[in-house]
């Protein structure tokens, strides 16, 4: 089935960065690089936590505390969360019963073209609290939607938006987990309107 555009949104979602990244974002003199990690949830694109500014805060000061390449500084020196409206257009919404059959269909092609070239397909990796923290094969499949898409010569995705459960139940025999969020990942930048500054930030 055919996807339809506005279907959803607009969102008021958050970004958590370093805050000299969000000030040159807010000032208008830089804008926020897609994140292209071969794991990531929702595939390529630019990531926003929707309607919540403390997780985006909070994945700002997890990334602080993160040592990474060489030098083994983190990404983030000082915490910090940047607001933006974002108009998702043409959205692969996962939480959309209609478009798992396009999931699918693009499993089956990566597992058969996996098959002919006698390689592995990705695997998702790095189970806690019965999530996959590390999502490979979700990102392959993904990237394999917008790769038959534009094949096929349809409309490329504007936006991934996914909920998450993740981490431990909140209380004893919750059916909710401590960190369960909605993200979206934007692939058009034109789909952000504008961003604004986080009170209390």
């Amino acid at each position: 089935m055919s996807r339809s555009k506005h279907t959803l949104g607009p969102f008021v979602a958050f970004h958590g960065c370093d805050e000299a990244v969000g000030e040159s974002v807010l000032a208008g003199k830089a804008k926020l690089k897609p994140s292209e990690n071969e794991y990531d949830w929702l595939g390529p694109g630019t990531y926003f936590w929707v309607d919540s500014p403390e997780r985006g805060l909070a994945w700002a000061q997890e990334l602080s505390q993160r040592k990474r390449g060489k030098t083994k500084t983190p990404s983030v020196k000082t915490p910090f969360v940047i607001g933006a409206l974002i108009h998702p257009g043409l959205c692969l919404n996962l939480t959309d019963y209609g478009v798992m059959q396009e999931l699918a269909d693009a499993h089956k092609f990566l597992a058969s073209a996996a098959a002919k070239a006698k390689a592995d397909l990705p695997k998702n990796t790095h189970q806690a609290s019965g999530v996959f923290l590390r999502r490979s094969l979700d990102c392959a499949v993904i990237k394999t939607v917008h790769e038959l898409r534009e094949e096929a010569e349809l409309d490329p995705y504007d936006t991934v938006y996914g909920v998450f459960e993740e981490g431990e139940e909140l209380y004893p025999g919750a059916g909710f987990k401590k960190r369960t969020h909605v993200q979206i990942a934007v692939r058009n930048p034109d789909c952000i309107i504008g961003y604004f500054r986080v009170a209390g930030v």
